[in-house]
Parts: C-alpha cells; sequence; structure tokens
C-alpha cells in the first residue's frame, strides 16, 4: 500500500517541502526509492503546502510506502549521527553521555509502533528547517527515522502543577532506552520536541540530564523565581541529580537531543514558583 507521499511530515508546515526531500535522501541512499523518485521530492520541497502526490502521479512515478518496510538503516544512521554532533559540543555532561552510550550492548533496532502524534505533526517540520541549514546530516536522519520513532506525549504531571498547556505541547521519543528502538537498561537517550512558547515549569528528578538544543533561542533558569538566561541552538544543558530547572520555549520549536545517564525510572516532581502567570505569557524576542 502507498501513502499520499508525506513521508511522515505533515503537508503545509513551514518548511515541510525541505523537510520531505530530506527524508528522501536517505531513502535513496538506502536504496528504497529510485533516482526518478528523488527528483519528484526535489521538486516538490519548493511547496511545502501541497502533498507531492500530484506530481509523482502526473510523472507516472509511484508513491513510497507510507512507512518503509526496514527500520534499521534509518534507526542506524539517527544513532550515528547524534553521536556525531555529541562529539562536537563541549562542557560537562557530554563525555558522560558519549561514554554511557558506547557501553549500551546495542542489538538491532525496532520500529516503535505508535500513533500518530498531535505536536509533531504540527511542530517538527519548523524545527527541522533551520536545523536542516546547520546540521543537515542530522536534520536528514532525524526525518528519515520519524516512522520508525515512538513519540509519546507525557501524561503524569498534575495538570495544576505542569501547566495549562505543556500537557498537550510536547512529545518525546526514545531511540536507546527500555522502550526504545535500540534496547538499553538504566540508560535514555532520544527527542524531545516543544511547541512554540511553551513553559516547561520548575522541575527537577534524580537522573542526571544532558539537553542538547537543536534550535533556538530558549529561555532557561536553574532554580524557582531566579532570572531566564537565554540560549542559542547547539549549547548543551547538563543536569546534576536533582538540579532545578525550567525551560521557556522560544518562538521557534524547541527540538533537542536529550540523554538521562542513569536512574531512568525516578519520578520528576515540579517545584513551586512564584512567577509561573509571567512566564507563561512572555515571548522572548526571535
Amino acid at each position: 500500500m502507498t501513502g499520499d507521499g508525506s513521508l511522515g511530515i505533515a503537508v503545509g508546515a513551514p518548511g515541510s517541502g525541505r523537510i520531505r526531500y530530506a527524508a528522501a535522501m536517505a531513502l535513496y541512499q538506502a536504496g528504497q526509492i529510485s533516482a526518478a523518485q528523488l527528483e519528484a521530492y526535489r521538486v516538490a520541497a519548493g511547496n511545502d503546502a501541497e502533498s507531492p502526490a500530484a506530481l509523482f502521479a502526473e510523472r507516472g512515478l509511484p508513491l513510497p510506502l507510507a512507512t518503509p518496510a526496514t527500520p534499521e538503516p534509518a534507526l542506524q544512521t539517527l544513532l550515528q549521527e547524534a553521536d556525531r554532533y555529541f562529539a562536537t559540543l563541549s562542557g560537562p555532561g557530554i563525555a558522560e553521555v558519549r561514554t554511557g552510550l558506547a557501553a549500551q550492548p546495542l542489538g538491532r533496532p525496532k520500529a516503535v509502533v505508535t500513533p500518530a502524534n498531535a505536536v509533531v505533526a504540527a511542530h517538527m517540520a519548523a524545527a527541522l528547517a533551520p536545523l536542516s541549514l546547520t546540521r543537515p546530516a542530522l536534520a536528514t536522519a532525524i526525518a528519515a527515522a520519524l516512522p520508525h520513532l515512538g513519540w509519546i506525549t507525557y501524561d503524569l504531571y498534575p495538570v495544576d502543577q505542569i501547566g495549562p498547556t505543556f500537557g498537550t505541547s510536547h512529545a518525546y521519543a526514545t531511540l536507546v532506552g527500555a522502550t526504545g528502538n535500540f534496547v538499553a537498561d538504566n540508560f535514555d537517550l532520544g527527542l524531545f520536541l516543544i511547541a512554540p512558547h511553551t513553559l516547561y515549569r520548575d522541575h527537577r528528578h534524580l537522573a542526571p540530564e544532558l539537553y542538547a538544543p537543536l534550535t533556538g533561542p530558549h529561555g532557561w533558569r536553574f532554580g524557582p523565581d531566579v532570572p531566564l538566561h537565554v540560549k542559542p541552538a547547539h549549547h548543551p544543558v547538563w543536569n546534576e541529580p536533582l538540579r532545578p530547572h525550567l525551560t521557556k520555549v522560544g518562538p521557534v520549536p524547541f527540538l533537542a537531543l536529550f540523554c538521562w545517564t542513569r536512574d531512568t525510572e525516578a519520578v520528576a516532581e515540579v517545584l513551586p514558583a512564584r512567577d509561573w502567570d509571567q512566564l507563561e505569557a512572555l515571548r522572548l524576542d526571535p
């Protein structure tokens, strides 16, 4: 059965045409589509608002499968590109993450089938568009792996604590971990996506955590009621165990690689602050 040619990237989202072409390039390199199909995606990349299906029909080309049959090449490539990206960064936590990742006895990856996620459909293309200009290989790898990742919108935070918007404005996918594409014990690595202008309130957890933001700018702080610090993309944040932290997303969706290096079963707790209403309403300058 063929799909509509969207390759899991929502039609109409800003930058979606370019990201579909990036995903198609990964399929071509894996031998899953022809040069003629790749060229059709290149031509269609200039129009975010239209599905490539009409162009494929005009050229007499079959549409690719809605979900490519073999997830291994896309998932292996994403894991390799993630580690290559970490190798370009410096600062606390980078060595811990790369050492922990290298120590995992990773087997063959699997696709994690979950229902379509509304946050991913609405915001992933807009997050990948700027990343494709600065880290094209990583953006291409993420786009190609999208159909095989198990996206979850976490619902265990009490709404009265985490706020009115975060619960429906984020999604994460575990690439390496107990429930990830690559199974690992007490180690979680994956992708985290949050809609623009969303506040992820002050919280903490026992697990040491690395955020490697692929987009920016976004606001950060490391204690309730202290001032925000605005950081650009590609400036990693390392949270020691039980370190309070908050993220205020800027005008571009927040997309990050994340890693919990141990204590992955520990539950996060929200830490009360007096200024959440002001931060919910805050708009960071582009």
